[in-house]
């Protein structure tokens, strides 16, 4: 089974679970004094539940299209297992800065696989900024799709009304890009000269 399939399915899974014993939920999901207390387990396992079926639908419907894309390209460079090391670290990684600022909250609780697949995300765009993305079947540019997804990380980070880290998508795009440009620092060039392709550079 590929990789990407693999975690989508364990994702499921687990989420499905968690909604219907919801102690496990609570074992599961980020919370600060849970980790203070050594529950360390909450920066990784965070990223396989979700809030509702929305939340997950669209990460897994993500994690689907880009993680197919991404795939092949990581696994030729690091293997299987690197590829499901990036993603994993997106998880943990998304979830640090999060942590060093709500680590002395305990109403805060964060949940959801954003940082992976963004993660995720990013590295295709950096490979392909000007790809059609289809958005609600509208075609999108995906650097265009990129900036739209920043600004409502942003928007939804000052909101503050889910237990969705908003902040992870970010802090989860920057592992990609940087994961991408420490495997092939010449992905910097090709990302500037796509870039401009289509604006007559």
């Amino acid at each position: 089974m590929p990789v990407t399939l693999s975690l989508i399915v364990l994702t499921v899974a687990v989420s499905l679970f968690a909604w219907q014993q919801r102690r496990w939920l609570d074992r599961l999901i980020y919370w600060p004094p849970g980790v203070q207390r050594g529950e360390y387990w909450r920066l990784l396992t965070h990223g396989f539940i979700h809030a509702d079926g929305t939340h997950l639908a669209f990460n897994m419907i993500t994690l689907f299209f880009f993680g197919s894309a991404m795939e092949p390209v990581l696994v030729e460079r690091v293997g299987s297992a690197g590829f499901v090391l990036f993603y994993l670290a997106g998880i943990v990684l998304a979830m640090l800065p999060g942590h060093l600022r709500q680590r002395g909250n305990p109403r805060y609780r964060s949940l959801g696989a954003s940082g992976a697949v963004s993660a995720v995300l990013f590295a295709y765009i950096l490979l392909q900024p000007w790809s059609l993305l289809f958005v609600f079947f509208v075609p999108v540019p995906a650097i265009v799709f990129a900036a739209l997804y920043v600004g409502y990380s942003f928007w939804a980070q000052r909101r503050g009304r889910d237990n969705i880290n908003h902040a992870a998508h970010l802090w989860g795009g920057a592992w990609g890009i940087i994961f991408m440009l420490g495997l092939e620092p010449a992905l910097a060039g090709h990302f500037l000269r796509e870039l401009v392709a289509p604006l007559g550079g």
